[in-house]
């Protein structure tokens, strides 16, 4: 994904505007794993507070049939009806991928069923994914997923076996990217404000790619670390 590499000085009563970047350069990222910066002086007081897009979980899609054949076909055919179903619920995707996650195809069936440690096992690693909406509570988000793993058919002796651990995703984090820096001109013109008419506040750092922190357990925080220098006019 491109960034935008530039740097910006903010004057009280001034602010910028970046342009998002093109819609089809958007990925979803899976962004829980990322924690703050360890110095806290690194985290600004500035953020945007987003929704997660998704609310997401691994499951490993599994079969021990012992004729290698008939295993991967049952395990195709498990795979294909998950792809369908997701469909159907107009609520759940599934994807694969870790850091970013794209979406699961038909084409893809065969490569990702893969040997499983188990002697006489193959297993598929697939990400499912709810969308996630303003009115939605974290169980209403994990009791969608839970339902579709249970109810979408298996072939033969397949079993989809779910990962504990949830995610959330954001897509496309660098288009929030002017709305994260309008908050930031507009803290500093309320802190020019208060300080003084002959106060100038210059802002270092916005070259740097949106973060984020967990806000809460379908929010975010996008934010960008800069920082700020208050100097006379």
């Amino acid at each position: 994904m491109r960034k935008a590499i530039f740097a910006l000085a903010v004057m009280a009563g001034v602010s910028a505007a970046v342009p998002a970047p093109a819609q089809d350069m958007l990925e979803t990222v899976n962004v829980t794993g990322f924690r703050a910066e360890s110095d806290p002086g690194a985290v600004p007081h500035v953020f945007l507070l987003h929704r997660a897009d998704h609310l997401i979980t691994k499951v490993t899609v599994i079969c021990d049939t012992r004729d290698p054949g008939k295993r991967h076909a049952e395990l195709k055919d498990t795979l294909r009806s998950m792809i369908r179903e997701a469909a159907r619920t107009g609520t759940i995707s599934l994807g694969i991928g870790d850091e970013i996650v794209a979406d699961l195809t038909e084409k893809m069936l065969d490569k990702v069923i893969v040997p499983d440690a188990r002697q006489d096992t193959s297993r598929a690693e697939v990400i499912v994914k709810t969308r996630v909406n303003a009115a939605d509570m974290f169980d209403d988000a994990t009791a969608r997923i839970e339902r579709f793993v249970e109810t979408t058919p298996k072939a033969g002796r397949t079993e989809v076996l779910r990962n504990k651990r949830w995610d959330l995703t954001i897509v496309g984090p660098e288009q929030y990217r002017a709305a994260v820096i309008a908050k930031v001109a507009d803290d500093a013109r309320k802190t020019a404000a208060l300080i003084g008419p002959d106060t100038a506040i210059r802002i270092e750092g916005l070259q740097r790619p949106i973060a984020w922190y967990q806000k809460g357990p379908l929010d975010l925080a996008l934010y960008i670390p800069y920082t700020l220098t208050i100097q006379p006019k």
